[in-house]
């Protein structure tokens, strides 16, 4: 896909309720968006890429340590 057709939704106006200036940052450079102001965030196409990326490198890392990967559930008990 070209860079011109990819949604990038950016703003000039500061967002009422980030208070840390990366949270600014990514919100205003149409890497997330807020959804209803819960603390909820949707990750828009930048942000998917960058996100794929980090857990790229993460694995990696994970690999070379010998780690093992796992997937837990929203809610997971203290225990673990």
């Amino acid at each position: 896909m070209r860079f011109s057709r990819l949604l990038i939704p950016t703003s000039k106006e500061v967002p009422n309720d980030a208070t840390l200036a990366s949270h600014i940052y990514l919100i205003r450079g149409g890497f997330i968006q807020s959804v209803g102001g819960s603390g909820l965030y949707n990750f828009l196409p930048l942000g998917k890429k960058v996100l794929d990326k980090v857990r790229q490198v993460v694995k990696e890392e994970l690999d070379k340590a010998g780690c093992q990967e796992t997937s837990l559930s929203f809610i997971t008990p203290m225990a673990l």
